[in-house]
């Protein structure tokens, strides 16, 4: 995952921010090349899909959803299940390592195409989408 703008947190950083998606840990909710406007500091709960500090490699961002708060940190999971790198390898991740929600994801406008008006609002209705908190999700990938 890479991101645009200044260094991201709490405090006296952004209060918003755009980061991109690499891979496919998170698919099918985000798929690799989406933007993401993340909100530094946004309420978290469990559902809540977020940006987090690797908690092995603190200078690689990743993307996971929340699923519980434990007495360690934030127990997160990819929407993939074939994917690896989440807390299943890692274990729980600290609350100081997450560092925003993502509140909605866009897919960027393909270079090259036709600016026309029917054309920028299929792509508002296909591309913008908010991401939302999904609860029986976080029920369904607390089980495995």
């Amino acid at each position: 995952m890479t991101e645009a703008g200044g260094e991201p947190g709490r405090g006296s950083g952004p209060l918003f921010g755009i980061a991109e998606v690499t891979g496919v840990s998170m698919v099918p909710t985000l798929l690799h090349g989406d933007r993401l406007l993340v909100h530094y500091g946004g309420r978290l709960k469990a559902g809540s899909v977020a940006v987090l500090r690797h908690p092995l490699q603190q200078d690689l961002l990743i993307v996971k959803r929340l699923i519980e708060r434990r007495d360690a940190g934030w127990w997160v999971l990819g929407d993939n299940p074939d994917a690896e790198g989440d807390s299943r390898v890692f274990g729980a991740v600290p609350a100081e390592l997450v560092l925003g929600r993502v509140r909605v994801r866009y897919r960027p406008v393909t270079p090259g195409r036709q600016r026309s008006v029917g054309v920028v609002l299929s792509w508002l209705f296909s591309a913008l989408r908010p991401v939302r908190s999904d609860r029986s999700a976080s029920r369904r990938l607390r089980a495995r």
